[in-house]
């Protein structure tokens, strides 16, 4: 497996774990100085994050990917996913979501962690 294969397999097992909410796989792929940048505008830190995800503030239902693109230069990687999302969030209802995330990465211990995230839709 090549590092692109393994940074996109670190993307699918970050939306894993926000589907099951599974706050253990989440801690697993997401760095501790990992921010969510909201489409909003609004920022979530990784213990944020998993928490909405755990609360129910945040609820993904499935992830079907539909391309997923990374640049890596050493131990750090740019990675841009384009998801169909079916998710209803912040008390709105179910919704498919044409959902992009712009991703940093860091790779240590021969593992990649990301480091941030910018939402938007494609």
């Amino acid at each position: 497996m090549n590092e692109q294969e393994a940074l996109a397999g670190r993307y699918r097992l970050m939306y894993r774990g926000m589907i099951q909410k599974d706050a253990m796989l989440l801690e697993e792929v997401l760095d501790d100085s990992f921010v969510l940048l909201h489409m909003t505008g609004m920022r979530q830190s990784k213990r944020q994050y998993i928490k909405a995800i755990l609360n129910g503030t945040l609820n993904y239902y499935s992830e079907q990917s539909e391309a997923v693109n990374s640049t890596i230069e050493g131990n750090t990687a740019r990675l841009v996913g384009q998801s169909r999302v079916t998710a209803a969030v912040f008390g709105g209802g179910k919704h498919i979501w044409r959902l992009q995330l712009n991703m940093r990465a860091v790779k240590r211990d021969g593992h990649w962690y990301f480091t941030g995230a910018e939402a938007s839709t494609y």
